[in-house]
């Protein structure tokens, strides 16, 4: 027998180490990891998905893209946006409660004494000492406790895997996800699936329909979801004339850097824009913490013209969202007609590769770089306020391993599915009775801008920028964290829910998301256990489970 025809009788990946001529051959098999549940995504409702799995009694495994754990909630967003706290139950109030703990420590205080700090929180106090609850904090407090809770339920984390979104990423069969690979090429084999990214990227590999941008009023019956000009709902619009081109007033001269030269669309109507991302910045005034502004590379200070000009008007809110936080820091937000907001610059990122919404990051972060360095440094800024702004800087303790640079965007809003129940202005607005509840929300239809343009007199304007509070706070059905079960088995999605964009707008606070992401945990767990899809689980075994562990799902 030849040597070829020996080679048909052996697998290639047999070693061949008998036959002279031949080299050794090795293959590496992929890495398969198995548990009852995999969770997809390094946010704050990933971390609180898996440990709800772990205390009831399944296994289960954390997929994170990220290298570190808690999303916005530790990533620059400690100025808590939690609406009426009464309805933050579970494991999401567990986290402020810890929060609290970790700063009635006197070692905690390093930069402030405690007294100092004061006690403003957003719509509440910022300590709570009746329900021993702390709703403000830092970035590094706020990560160290998701380490807690990994460390404490002993949860497998596997940082840095990014899911394959290829054709061949994930195995399913009749409506069942199986397994999904990671770039790396390990294997993620489980019962159920929980998707707890911004970005709903296992969602939409698994073939669960979802929407990107906003919808038209028509579609649900809304007032305030498609485009929204002339409507001023925040002080993140140009309060007086303000002139677009390069040449104030010639059109001829060509508009400035940072406005859209297309139309804004017809009131009312859809469009494929979302709404306005940038990141949430942790600054220090305390002369030891603070690192001044860098000027980025590539730095354009012209194209930061357009601020200029509003301070020309005498607008002086440039420090309307330094919300203190302790240790004098802040998580400073957008604020105003021209801030950190970079307008019109994220349309793709929701399904963009992974090289794209890399080069969109940084975009979004040279371009805010440059925005601090300008009000820092350039001489069109106001004495007064160039002034006030040098005395901060990035807070030299936080993101220690990033340049003290944020190191999570803020996706605001990205796909959003289209599931059993869409929840909608109505159901946000208190106005309805939704059915089989699994948590609460209460904050407001809360929309950023989604684009700058120029009006037919000639002048500038903002639009998309959403700000209705509802009476009440609301319940959020079940039916919006599960797809359609003609097209996915065994994948719940607790953060890129079944909404309309401007329901979405007060669904996306990150109290709410670990409220999902525990609920979601929950069904997950409920229906391997009633060998049922999590569609089909019964309500009444998911509302008791939810009761007994302090969810809140009415009023």
């Amino acid at each position: 027998m030849s040597k070829s025809t020996l080679l048909l009788f052996f697998p290639i990946c047999c070693l061949l180490t008998f036959l002279p001529g031949y080299t050794v051959i090795k293959t590496n098999p992929a890495l398969i990891r198995k548990a009852d549940v995999i969770v997809y995504g390094g946010t704050s409702a990933a971390v609180i998905a898996a440990v709800q799995v772990q205390k009831m009694g399944k296994s289960v495994i954390v997929v994170s893209p990220d290298t570190h754990l808690g999303g916005l909630s530790s990533g620059g967003l400690g100025f808590t946006d939690t609406g009426n706290k009464e309805v933050i139950g579970g494991l999401s109030r567990e986290f402020y409660q810890r929060l609290y703990q970790h700063y009635q420590k006197t070692d905690s205080w390093k930069w402030q004494k405690k007294e100092e700090y004061g006690n403003k929180g957003q719509g509440t106090p910022a300590i709570d000492g009746n329900s021993r609850t702390m709703w403000i904090f830092e970035p590094h407090a706020a990560e160290q406790v998701f380490e807690d809770f990994v460390k404490e339920y002993h949860i497998p984390i596997y940082r840095d895997e990014w899911l394959d979104r290829s054709k061949t990423g994930i195995t399913k069969s009749a409506g069942v996800v199986h397994s999904f690979r990671t770039v790396k090429g390990t294997v993620y084999e489980g019962k159920m699936f929980i998707d707890a990214t911004y970005e709903g990227d296992l969602m939409a590999a698994a073939g669960i329909k979802y929407h990107v941008g906003r919808e038209a009023n028509s579609v649900y019956g809304e007032k305030w979801n498609g485009v929204e000009t002339e409507v001023f709902q925040h002080g993140h619009y140009f309060k007086a004339n303000v002139s677009p081109y390069v040449v104030a007033g010639d059109p001829k001269s060509g508009l400035l850097p940072e406005v859209s030269p297309n139309p804004p669309g017809e009131k009312g109507d859809g469009d494929n824009k979302i709404q306005a991302y940038c990141f949430r910045m942790c600054l220090s005034n305390h002369p030891g913490n603070r690192v001044p502004f860098p000027k980025p590379a590539g730095y354009n200070p012209n194209r930061y013209e357009l601020l200029a000009r509003v301070f020309a008007t005498g607008w002086r809110e440039t420090f309307d969202k330094f919300d203190p936080i302790p240790n004098r820091k802040t998580d400073t937000n957008n604020h105003g007609p021209f801030s950190t907001d970079y307008l019109g610059k994220n349309y793709d990122y929701p399904e963009a590769t992974y090289q794209r919404r890399k080069q969109i990051i940084k975009d979004h972060e040279l371009y805010q770089k440059g925005l601090m360095y300008f009000l820092s440094n350039d001489p069109r800024v106001p004495d007064d306020v160039q002034a006030k702004m040098k005395q901060w800087g990035l807070a030299k303790d936080e993101f220690t391993e990033n340049g003290n640079w944020p190191r999570q965007l803020y996706i605001r809003e990205a796909r959003r599915m289209l599931g059993e129940f869409v929840m909608t202005e109505e159901d946000v607005l208190a106005k309805t009775s939704v059915p089989d509840p699994i948590g609460m929300g209460s904050y407001s239809l809360d929309a950023h801008n989604a684009q700058r343009y120029v009006k037919k007199d000639g002048y500038v304007q903002n639009e998309g920028d959403i700000g209705v509070h509802p009476d009440k706070p609301y319940s959020i059905a079940y039916g919006s964290i599960l797809p359609k079960e003609n097209e996915c088995k065994n994948v719940l999605v607790p953060v890129c829910v079944s909404s309309s964009h401007i329901a979405f707008g007060s669904i996306r606070m990150e109290p709410v998301f670990m409220i999902l992401g525990q609920s979601a945990a929950t069904a997950a767990v409920l229906a391997i256990d009633n060998k049922v899809s999590p569609q089909k689980l019964p309500y009444e075994k998911l509302q008791a489970v939810l009761l007994k562990d302090k969810q809140r799902l009415t009023l």
